[in-house]
């Protein structure tokens, strides 16, 4: 795992090695293990390096025989091994063992359709020294991240958007639509960043950038689901081989690995096929009270019997973090497990450099109880919309609060407006009384609706479920799970891996039958069938916990007039209004509503605001 940056000159020019320097020192902690630089006539190349294969001649950046392609390299590619015998029966000659020296000579013989054969998670970058062209690349499902910036006759990129920020090129500012579609999501949906001018890479996209300063983007790869109809035991044995097939090519490293274990089904299943290859060590974090995670967690990995470390956060010790991992993020996602997250990641750090852990089994298989709604709301399915509309408008004049009311608003709303992914904060009604910007921008920007609507236009053939899981492989995953991942892990220079999303084992899960996914109301049934003698059974059918924080409670207790302070101190007041915050505040407090979320959304965005926008962003972070 690592970290890279660089820039492309439109003009030919040799880029500023103490620019590179900067983009590079910023992401120290994505790789501590070694630094390095490449310069050419109109390119520049910097890289981190975190070491996990080939401990001794991992150097990057790293070229192909006659030094005519280049490359920097985040990730891990799984399959290496069988590519690079491949490669070598026809012909090419390796200097290392590297992972990263089998993308250069893929390149050479496939061009841009490399991305293709690989197995694994990366960003990376190559420059084609002859055709003076930079290619630049993302995993199929966006485990790895990447950002670029474009103008002034300069392309830049990197890991992390600080190692942008950094060459002082761009200037700091928000771009509005996506302060108004993070109020919805609790993250910036890609391509867009809550910083004006930079973008992300989407997942399974390549960018290829021109001397002239054009650029092409290409998608390569697409999660759709095709269900086929397939017996129950088919897909149970299947997925048992192909899991623990991915788990085994997800443990290849050079240094020590363990497993993130929580209370439930995913990272259980990882870690007893861990276990089932080698002893190995397992981490888990909770909070006090009756749904402390590290209480089961310990349970289980006494059944599994691996060498388990634990610790329970404190609310000091959960508030203490949040400046740190804030500076990780780059920018706002206002996810409270985020910060468990950090603290998991800090425990596992002090004993290994590369953990496993459950990430994309609820998209994959169907673990979301949200999946269940459209079973759930069947009985009106067959109303056509415009008597869901009427009908809607009259049930909202219905007295809130009133038992039923909300399940016939839900019922009476389309799919395409009610699920917009895993998290739905803000609505329109809500950001209109929350926010003080442009009234036209409210009403002409794209929205949430619209956005998760490209997506939903893709998938009109496919049943409810399949609809929304597609929804979240697109948004919700790569914008708020992977992201939090990717930065929180990285925060404390460990490399996270995840095995269910590996593009092998999705070719399982889009063909599995939506009845196999949700089966009697149950969530992820053929992957719990599967799993069946391979974990403990007093984990098999527990509910889905995730990271429960405790904020609700938090929030009605001294830190919350810490948290109301820090907004006002923030510079935020100029977006939102200072009133309506306050009144979420108090009605939250006197148990008039719950507003915990959110609050905890405009927090996230204010500590943001007041590290990147307000002030330079902390350098000490970086050593953290």
């Amino acid at each position: 795992m690592c970290g890279i940056a660089g820039m492309m000159l439109f003009d030919g020019s040799v880029p500023d090695m103490s620019v590179l320097r900067r983009m590079s020192d910023v992401i120290v902690h994505r790789g501590p293990d070694d630094v390095g630089f490449w310069t050419d006539p109109g390119i520049g190349l910097a890289f981190r390096r975190l070491s996990i294969i080939d401990l001794k001649e991992g150097h990057q950046p790293l070229a192909n025989e006659d030094e005519s392609v280049w490359i920097t390299f985040n990730g891990e590619i799984y399959n290496y091994k069988s590519l690079r015998a491949q490669l070598v029966a026809r012909g090419h000659i390796f200097r290392t063992n590297t992972d990263t020296e089998i993308i250069v000579h893929l390149y050479e013989d496939h061009g841009e359709d490399c991305v293709k054969l690989l197995r694994g998670m990366f960003t990376f970058a190559i420059w084609d020294r002859n055709r003076k062209q930079l290619f630049i690349a993302r995993d199929h499902f966006g485990i790895k991240p990447l950002y670029y910036h474009i103008s002034g006759g300069k392309f830049l990129y990197g890991s992390e958007i600080k190692s942008i920020l950094a060459t002082g090129e761009v200037r700091r500012s928000i771009r509005p639509e996506s302060f108004l579609n993070y109020l919805t999501f609790q993250y910036v949906p890609d391509p867009d960043t809550m910083f004006d001018g930079i973008s992300k890479l989407p997942p399974a996209t390549t960018i290829t950038v021109n001397p002239d300063g054009t650029y092409r983007l290409n998608k390569y790869w697409d999660p759709m689901f095709e269900p086929v109809k397939r017996t129950l035991t088919e897909d149970i044995e299947e997925l048992r081989e192909r899991l623990k097939d991915s788990v085994t090519h997800h443990m290849v490293s050079d240094v020590e690995r363990g497993c993130f274990l929580s209370s439930g089904i995913d990272s259980t299943a990882i870690a007893a096929h861990m276990r089932a290859i080698e002893p190995i060590r397992t981490f888990s974090v909770g909070f006090e009270g009756n749904n402390n995670e590290t209480i089961i967690a310990r349970e289980t990995a006494a059944a599994l019997g691996t060498e388990h470390y634990s610790k329970v956060i404190t609310e000091k010790e959960f508030f203490d973090a949040i400046p740190s991992a804030v500076w990780h993020q780059d920018e706002p996602v206002a996810d409270p497990s985020a910060i468990a997250l950090y603290h998991v990641a800090e425990l596992a750090s002090e004993h290994v450099t590369v953990v496993l852990s459950g990430e994309g089994a609820d998209e994959l298989f169907g673990g979301y109880r949200i999946y269940r709604e459209p079973q759930a709301l069947r009985a009106m399915e067959w109303m056509p919309l415009s008597m869901k509309r009427s009908l809607h408008r009259m049930f909202a004049m219905l007295p809130a609060g009133m038992k039923g009311r909300n399940y016939l608003l839900r019922g009476t709303t389309p799919l395409e407006e009610r699920f917009l992914g895993n998290a739905k904060i803000y609505s329109e009604d809500m950001k209109a009384e929350l926010v003080s910007m442009n009234r036209e921008l409210l009403r002409s920007y794209r929205n949430p609706v619209q956005i998760a609507g490209d997506y939903y236009n893709k998938t009109a053939h496919l049943d409810p479920v399949s609809r929304m899981q597609y929804i979240d492989l697109n948004l919700w995953m790569p914008g708020d799970i992977l992201m939090k991942a990717d930065k929180m892990t990285m925060a404390h220079s460990l490399e996270l891996r995840v095995p269910f999303l590996d593009k092998e084992l999705f070719e399982l899960a889009r063909r599995i039958q939506v009845n196999h996914r949700i089966a009697g109301g149950t969530t992820k049934y053929v992957f719990r069938k599967a799993m069946e003698g391979v974990i403990p059974d007093f984990i098999l059918n527990r509910p889905k916990l995730g990271f429960p924080v405790p904020l609700r409670d938090w929030l009605k207790g001294p830190n919350a007039g810490r948290m109301l302070e820090e907004i006002k101190a923030s510079g935020i007041d100029t977006l939102v209004h200072m009133g309506e915050v306050e009144q979420l505040f108090k009605l939250h407090r006197d148990g008039v509503q719950d507003s915990a979320r959110r609050l905890w959304v405009i927090y996230m965005f204010a500590l943001w605001h007041a590290t990147y926008i307000q002030e330079q962003p902390k350098a000490s972070f970086a050593a953290v």
